[in-house]
């Protein structure tokens, strides 16, 4: 903004040589590239209806770069502390997610397709015999209007300290409704998480459950996202109680306001 600001003062100076430049500069073609930023502050992370930093503040933020051909890349990183306070790690209290896809539709349908692949990284230092909570997926959806469906799979050994878990997945079912001009968008989620592998004769589907979310966003034009949401699952309190003795999977209300530029 304020370049363009300082451009019309330059061309207030110098009228005739700099229109003309203006004018051979608006002839140009806009950039295929193009890179987007957020930073949002939460009262809590939640990650597929599991709060991943002990029901306390989340500041998360990414960039994304996405090329007009439909290919995109980015990375997130937000705080957390779950694998701390399920004994598992020390000195961590980061998420990174590394990812890239392709984005398009399919001809005249107004139906959307991306397709793409997800690193989840967890700095720190694990404890003795502890599988890495480190998990790579590959993820496909189809969108139409405001409904979204996505299915991902895991493509790693291990998922989330879990072994043996290749194969495990996460299915989900979105709806983001716009209501007229209000700028607020309700927002309804709703989704299977499932583990495969059963290491050392455990079954790993005891930690399957079903969650689902229903929220409110409302969005300015500067940028400004302020919303809410409530959460649950259906998760085994005896499978998702961390060593602090809390129950990762319970209801829970979130709120954030976040900016995106």
């Amino acid at each position: 903004m304020r370049k363009s600001l300082l451009t019309l003062a330059v061309l207030g100076a110098f009228s005739v040589p700099t229109i003309s430049m203006a004018d051979e500069a608006a002839a140009e073609p806009a950039s295929p590239h193009s890179v987007a930023y957020n930073v949002g502050l939460f009262s809590q992370y939640i990650f597929r209806g599991l709060t991943q930093t002990g029901e306390e503040m989340a500041l998360q933020g990414g960039v994304d770069y996405s090329h007009s051909s439909g290919f995109y890349a980015g990375a997130w990183a937000s705080n957390i502390s779950w694998l701390e306070d399920a004994g598992a790690y020390q000195n961590s209290s980061m998420e990174l997610d590394v990812y890239g896809g392709y984005a398009n539709t399919i001809g005249d349908t107004g139906i959307g397709y991306n397709v793409g692949l997800l690193q989840y990284v967890y700095p720190g230092d694990k404890n003795p015999g502890v599988k890495s909570a480190s998990t790579t997926e590959v993820y496909g959806s189809l969108s139409y209007d405001w409904l979204s469906a996505k299915l991902s799979v895991v493509a790693s050994d291990g998922a989330w300290g879990f072994d043996n878990a290749d194969g495990s997945w996460y299915a989900e079912l979105n709806a983001n409704y716009p209501i007229a001009k209000t700028g607020l968008t309700v927002n309804a989620h709703v989704g299977r998480q499932e583990f495969s592998g059963s290491p050392g004769g455990a079954d790993n589907s005891v930690f399957d459950y079903t969650d689902w979310k229903l929220g409110i966003t409302k969005s300015w034009d500067n940028g400004v996202n302020l919303g809410a949401y409530y959460t649950d699952t259906n998760a085994r309190k005896s499978a998702w109680t961390d060593a602090s003795n809390q129950y990762l999977g319970d209801n829970q209300f979130t709120v954030f306001v976040q900016k995106t530029f």
